[in-house]
């Protein structure tokens, strides 16, 4: 029976990834790296200490991983706390949290993304009273696919897993819900490059398309 809905962040809640892909191409730039030499799309869904973990590596960074991060992290924060940039959600995600939470489920959010961000993300977008818990990559150890954040937040909302849909936008996220043994909507953002999520249980193009009712079927099968 469906409990909670565990939403992802960037590429779910808010249309970040252009953003995320300006910020870190400009990066590169600075480090003498040619953006074009790397696949962004394979870093949507991880955290930013995978990314760089895996940058450095490949090209023999000077810096370290936690430089990287810190610099990846502290450029993107300067920019959603910037009072130029205007924060919304996704169209039809409100209404859709919204929905679930008067239905009287838990929600939580599952980012890969900093507290400080998602905290500032949900403040922004209005969407703060609906979620029980936020949960950061930060808190397990390791980063999706595998399905440590997810369990983390079934484990923190008392929710069994079987129990818990997770809404995701990546490959790696789908892939994550799935080894967590959750359902999964997969929403396909054209901004989020061409993911794979052919693991979720469900896929759309539109959040306006969605129905608490449709989520619920899912438990159903």
């Amino acid at each position: 029976m469906l409990k909670a809905v565990i939403f992802d962040m960037d590429g779910v809640l808010i249309d970040s990834e252009p953003d995320h892909l300006r910020i870190h191409e400009k990066i590169l730039e600075s480090l003498g790296i040619q953006p074009s030499s790397l696949d962004h799309s394979k870093y949507i869904g991880v955290t930013s200490s995978y990314k760089w973990s895996d940058i450095k590596s490949k090209y023999d960074l000077d810096y370290s991983v936690d430089e990287l991060v810190d610099i990846n992290r502290r450029k993107y924060f300067e920019y959603i706390t910037s009072k130029d940039t205007i924060i919304e959600a996704i169209p039809g995600v409100d209404k859709l949290v919204r929905d679930i939470y008067n239905g009287g489920l838990k929600l939580a959010v599952a980012s890969s993304a900093p507290i400080n961000v998602i905290e500032t993300v949900i403040k922004y977008t209005g969407l703060e009273k609906y979620f029980d818990i936020l949960v950061s990559g930060d808190y397990v150890k390791r980063s999706k696919p595998n399905p440590d954040i997810f369990l983390y937040a079934s484990e923190k909302l008392q929710i069994k897993p079987e129990d818990c849909l997770v809404v995701e936008d990546s490959h790696n996220g789908s892939i994550a819900a799935k080894k967590a043994e959750m359902k999964c909507l997969g929403y396909k953002n054209v901004n989020s490059g061409n993911q794979d999520i052919s693991a979720a249980d469900l896929i759309v193009n539109s959040f306006n398309k969605v129905k608490l009712e449709d989520l619920k079927k899912l438990f159903m099968e």
